[in-house]
């Protein structure tokens, strides 16, 4: 199960019930409104060809409505220059295979040069082009009505259905950026390191730089508040760097000498597992302190982290 787990990418969701139960709330009435008005320009038919595609939005706008891929002009450009292409492909290629894929994978491509990309574009290229006669009889107007109005139907309902939940603002550069008391202005990371780190991956990342930032203050924060205060050194007691692989080891003091001064308190300690097992050393009690990022005990044969 494991194996099958890791090839499935699974991983336990670290998301609230309530975020849950906001976000399935938000896209059932989003495609409520988007379901009468398609059905009152295409008839309930050609309602239902329209819809999936929506409904894939409204999943990215009520589920991730802070990911890249979900912000207005993702949606706007993406289900419009999509339509665009679908209808043209229709239009201009006979054979129903040969235009069904040129309008999805040409609709990638204009996505992706227009900074656009929202993956609900592609069966929005794909409806205009398989979406029977209904469709098909409105031409361009396709791009118009139903889909330019159903996104802005869209936007609208996530705008202000979002707006009465603090924590979702959307779009996502209308949500208030919280620093910690005595933080500086200056992000952690520079936009241009993240520019650059992202273009080493060169890969479209579904997070925004604003969140990417936000992410790394908490773990960092996390962090911070893990680190040990010296006074909490102890013989006697075991801790560890929390490193990962390797790199990983855990030190117990096996000896001290107490000092007012801090820098003539000092301890000495062995390593009992992991990297530099079975060696030995003298360091401050301060220096020790900024080394541990946890302390452990023996749980039979394995350690288990204290709080």
């Amino acid at each position: 199960m494991s194996l099958l787990a890791r090839f499935l990418d699974f991983t336990p969701g670290s998301v609230s019930h309530t975020e849950r139960l906001v976000s399935a709330l938000g896209g059932g009435v989003s495609i409520f409104a988007i379901l009468g008005i398609s059905a009152h320009d295409l008839g309930i038919g050609g309602a239902l060809l329209i819809v999936p595609s929506m409904g894939a939005s409204a999943v990215l706008l009520f589920a991730v409505p802070h990911g890249a891929l979900s912000q207005p002009w993702n949606v706007l450009g993406g289900h419009v220059v999509s339509a665009l292409i679908g209808v043209t492909c229709f239009l201009l290629v006979p054979h129903m295979y040969t235009a069904a894929s040129l309008a999805v994978g040409l609709a990638i491509g204009a996505m992706y040069y227009l900074r656009c990309i929202h993956p609900p574009g592609g069966a929005t290229a794909l409806a205009a082009v398989i979406g029977g006669e209904a469709t098909h009889a409105l031409g361009y107007r396709f791009v118009l009505t139903p889909i330019l109005e159903n996104v802005l139907v869209i936007l609208l309902v996530a705008i202000i259905f979002n707006y009465f939940f603090k924590w979702r603002r959307y779009p996502a550069w209308l949500a208030v950026e919280e620093k910690p008391a005595g933080s500086s202005d200056k992000p952690p990371i520079e936009h241009a390191d993240l520019v650059s780190a992202l273009a080493q991956i060169d890969s479209y990342i579904d997070v925004s730089e604003h969140d990417l930032l936000r992410i790394y203050e908490l773990a960092t924060g996390q962090a911070d508040r893990r680190k040990l205060s010296a006074d909490r050194v102890a013989l006697g007691h075991y801790y560890s760097n929390g490193a990962f692989g390797a790199d990983w080891c855990v030190r117990q003091i096996v000896d001290e000498s107490p000092h007012t001064d801090p820098d003539k308190d000092m301890v000495v300690f062995k390593v009992v597992a992991g990297k530099g097992l079975r060696t030995s050393g003298v360091v401050t009690r301060a220096d020790f302190a900024s080394w541990a990022s946890y302390e452990l005990v023996r749980d039979d044969e394995n350690w288990k982290r204290l709080p």
